[in-house]
């Protein structure tokens, strides 16, 4: 045996062509080659240089069943790595080839490699059985008689596998083979001359089997043959070779044939009886079943294309003569391939995780696609479920590449359940399926947002250094240190003073959180406007930025101060020396404040109530509802011949002066914010009582010379004079404004009420008072004005964008409906300001409401506002008007507004 490898392997060709077409590499070796054989160089077949096999890691993939093959890590060469038996891989099918898938990485491919295992003479021919035993007649056997023997069997194939039967010397017997349509010879024992029984009874006969190999191996049986007496007509079968045809999904109990032989004899001679003989393959004999009576052949077990797709078997009827005759007849089965076998799919390599800026293209798997079935049933077609970036292309026949389609976000998607299904083309056709799971790893392709463009923060001043004012979030949909984010003041944003704004506010690397460097002071800085940078950690790193708009909000920290008097109002006067001690006790009791110098004013007497004599200004640094002043009397109390507007500051008579009063009074006047606490600030006027002219001449020679003069007594003829000349402007001034109210009164009568001024821009309105102004701003504005107090103190202006449409039917036909108006109502308020007024704005946002913003909304000041504007409102607004207190804001509801 080792003498007949030795001489296969001498005689080993080397079949290394590299078939173009396909990308194949093909070897062939003898079965039963030693391990450590070298089947083929492949590393260099497939044009790889020294060492480059084992860098780029050559090695094969397994593909369900072992190959006996393995590829020298070292020498890229093939080599045999266990026993190599053709019989036990490919049957009796030739040629045996062995389809085998080489990887190579880096970068990855795939070669296929076809091995034939080529035969040699390593089987001897076997017969079913040692021995074989044969009943012939005497005398009624004649020669040329033929009795059917089974014939032996070789695994190998080819030349190895052709049989030639020898058989040992008889004068009465000789072989004979004989070719029929069947796929085997039929192998007989011929009579060559009658038997006497008398003279042999029992013939001895050796027959031998010879493959055509060389050296050819043989097989013997033994022929143990009987000479029988008497019955002389053996049963004969209608046809000798019955074929048959099943599915191979036949149920069992199916009629497989139905036997028919018939004897020449009489009487028990004539009586036939079945069975079996042989059946080919033997491990069949349980599969089918035979009557002995009928001759009928069943199913009595499944059948298997895939397993064995031809039976042979050979049936016997023997009659019931003395001696038994019988006959014989062959039948063979074909079994016809059905859908039974769902196609199978392997991954033969996985390369997971795969990153997300993976070129299209890339290979991910490579899996392996077999369907046992045969034609059309055995045809495969693949795809990938569900829709994925993932696509599948063939690379050799059975062999798939799991591809990258589409390019991948691993934010959107971060894991794919893929599934690879195949259907093969029977009827029905059968599927198979096999799940991957695939990764997709993370790069840096995402920058931080942040979760607002601009942040708006508020902070009051003076507040303490480090306090936090804000907390900034950035996101990043990167994972690890991708998605890590830091961040930090961006020195190039714009700052609201001259310094930058690192030196104001600091941020925290890794929370984002806000700090103040320092106390804010409102007065040195209202609005701080930077931005703030967040950068992750990914390589390169990526930024995003976000303004922040820092309001400093205000705080009472500025105690009102009084301005210097104007040189010429009449009812100014000089500034005296330090405040006495009731200015301090009225400083003290009003709250924090200051104290202010003496002012100087005069008065005549005989002067009516209501005349002003002295107006106190002052100012206020802070802001809003912080720098809204309220003047008070503090000295004297009760009914003095004095009152101070609350809002105005002015001096005015309460009732008409007596020389009672006295020549001098001396007003304690205090100057108070709205802030919490309220800062103060006390002003004393020292108003003397003169008569009308000297009063008239003081107020002439100016604040200069009004303390020197207050005391003089002035002549008469400069009185009279100065007396004369007040009653002209006098006169004047009241003909002026006589006049000017018949004209607006005439004005106000003929104008059409029906008109509405309407243009693209703004109208504004605004209202002052004593208590406070208010502002109502909208395209299309009646002219409508209210105020709280005198009529005296109103101001009303109002700037129309365009004229009024000309009068008549065509001005009437075009005035727009009450609900064209609501949509045209402007929707952004106006702010009336002033440091030493208190202030309002009421704005019409259409059908959303009035709002109304006061520096305290809770105060009655606003409400004294408020409630004016909303009777007035009553005539042109349908609906109730509700009005609801907010920290900041008045807002009245229900504004339905019809002009």
């Amino acid at each position: 045996m080792g003498e007949r490898c030795c001489a296969a392997v001498r005689v080993l060709v080397l079949q290394a062509a590299w078939a173009l077409a396909g990308g194949q590499v093909r070897y062939s070796v003898p079965e039963e080659a030693k391990a450590g054989t070298v089947v083929g160089r492949l590393a260099q077949d497939l044009g790889l240089e020294a060492g480059e096999a084992e860098a780029r890691r050559l090695r094969l993939v397994a593909q369900g069943r072992r190959a006996s093959v393995e590829v020298s890590g070292a020498s890229g060469a093939l080599l045999v790595s266990s026993r190599l038996d053709r019989e036990e891989l490919c049957g009796k099918s030739a040629p045996c080839a062995l389809r085998l898938e080489v990887l190579l990485e880096r970068p990855l491919r795939v070669f296929h490699v076809q091995l034939e295992v080529t035969d040699i003479n390593d089987n001897a021919p076997i017969f079913p059985a040692a021995r074989k035993n044969l009943s012939i007649a005497e005398l009624t056997t004649l020669p040329g008689s033929r009795f059917p023997l089974e014939g032996a069997s070789d695994a190998d194939i080819g030349a190895n596998a052709q049989l030639s039967y020898t058989l040992s010397p008889s004068e009465h017997f000789r072989i004979e083979e004989e070719n029929s349509n069947s796929r085997s010879k039929s192998l007989f024992l011929v009579l060559t001359k009658s038997l006497d029984r008398e003279a042999v009874p029992l013939h001895r006969l050796v027959l031998t089997a010879s493959d055509g190999g060389r050296p050819s191996l043989t097989g013997t049986m033994e022929l143990v043959i009987s000479v029988l007496d008497a019955n002389d007509n053996a049963p004969q079968f209608n046809q000798s070779v019955f074929n048959v045809y099943l599915p191979e999904d036949a149920l069992q109990g199916t009629l497989v044939a139905r036997m028919n032989a018939t004897d020449l004899d009489e009487g028990t001679n004539r009586e036939v009886r079945y069975e079996i003989d042989t059946i080919v393959p033997s491990s069949a004999s349980d599969l089918f079943s035979l009557d002995t009576n009928t001759g009928e052949i069943r199913l009595t077990g499944p059948l298997d294309f895939e397993a064995v797709n031809l039976y042979d078997l050979n049936v016997k009827a023997t009659d019931k003569g003395t001696p038994p005759l019988s006959g014989h007849c062959r039948v063979e089965l074909e079994v016809l391939d059905v859908n039974d076998n769902a196609p199978e799919v392997w991954v033969t390599s996985l390369s997971v995780p795969v990153p997300e800026d993976a070129s299209v293209g890339t290979v991910v798997a490579l899996l392996s696609v077999s369907d046992r079935d045969s034609g059309a049933n055995g045809r495969v077609r693949c795809w990938v479920w569900p829709a994925s970036p993932f696509g599948l292309e063939a690379t050799f026949a059975g062999s798939y590449s799991l591809v990258l389609r589409e390019a991948l976000d691993r934010e959107r998607v971060s894991e794919y359940e893929v599934e690879v299904r195949a259907e093969d083309g029977g009827a029905p056709a059968l599927r198979g399926r096999r799940g991957l799971r695939v990764a997709v790893s993370d790069v840096n392709d995402n920058a931080p947002a942040f979760a607002q463009a601009v942040y708006t923060v508020l902070a009051r001043e003076n507040n303490a250094a480090g306090a936090e004012l804000a907390r900034l979030w950035a996101r990043d949909p990167d994972e690890a240190g991708n998605g890590r984010v830091s961040y930090s003041v961006w020195e190039g944003g714009v700052g609201g003073g001259w310094r930058p704004a690192s030196s104001y506010v600091s941020v925290d690397a890794e929370s984002g959180r806000l700090w103040a460097l320092q106390p804010l002071d409102y007065e040195e800085l209202q609005v701080l406007q930077f931005e703030v940078r967040a950068v992750d950690a990914g390589e390169p790193p990526l930024c995003g930025n976000a303004t922040v708009q820092l309001f400093v909000l205000d705080e009472n920290d500025n105690a009102p101060a009084l301005l210097p008097p104007a040189g010429s109002a009449p009812e100014a006067g000089g500034v005296a020396g330090e405040a006495g001690s009731a200015g301090s006790a009225a400083a003290a009791a009003a709250g924090s404040g200051s104290v202010s110098g003496t002012l100087w004013a005069w008065a005549a007497w005989g002067a009516p109530a209501g005349q002003v004599v002295a107006k106190i200004r002052a100012v206020d640094a802070d802001s809003g509802y912080n720098a809204w002043l309220r003047y008070e009397l503090w000295e004297p109390r009760g009914k003095g011949p004095f009152r101070v507007g609350l809002y105005s500051g002015e001096v005015s008579t309460a009732r008409a002066l007596e020389e009672a009063d006295g020549p001098r009074q001396r007003l304690l006047i205090v100057v108070r914010d709205h802030g919490e606490p309220a800062r103060s600030a006390t002003a004393t006027l020292s108003v003397s009582l003169v008569e009308a002219a000297e009063a008239a001449l003081a107020a002439a020679a100016g604040s200069s010379s009004s303390r020197s003069a207050a005391g003089a007594e002035l002549g008469a003829g400069a009185a009279s004079a100065a007396t004369n000349v007040w009653l002209v402007v006098a006169i004047c001034a009241v003909s002026s404004l006589f006049l000017l109210a018949v004209v607006l009164y005439g004005a106000s009568r003929w104008a059409p009420r029906a008109a509405v001024l309407s243009g693209p821009g703004p109208t504004t309105l605004v209202c002052a008072s004593e208590v406070g102004s208010w502002s109502y701003s909208q395209r299309h504005s009646r002219s409508l004005c209210v105020a709280d107090g005198a009529g005296k103190s109103d101001l009303m202006v109002f700037s129309p964008n365009f004229p009024p449409p000309p009068p008549g039917p065509a001005a009437k036909d075009t005035q727009p409906e009450p609900s064209a108006l609501l949509d045209t109502v402007s929707a952004r308020p106006l702010l009336v300001s002033s440091r030493t007024q208190p202030f309002c704005s009421v704005s019409c946002a259409g059908s959303a409401g009035i709002q109304a913003q006061f520096p305290r909304p809770e105060s009655d000041e606003c409400l004294r506002v408020l409630k004016p504007i909303s009777g007035t409102f009553a005539s042109a607004l349908r609906g109730n008007m509700e009005i609801l207190r907010h920290p900041g804001a008045v807002i009245v509801r229900s504004c339905n507004l019809v002009l």
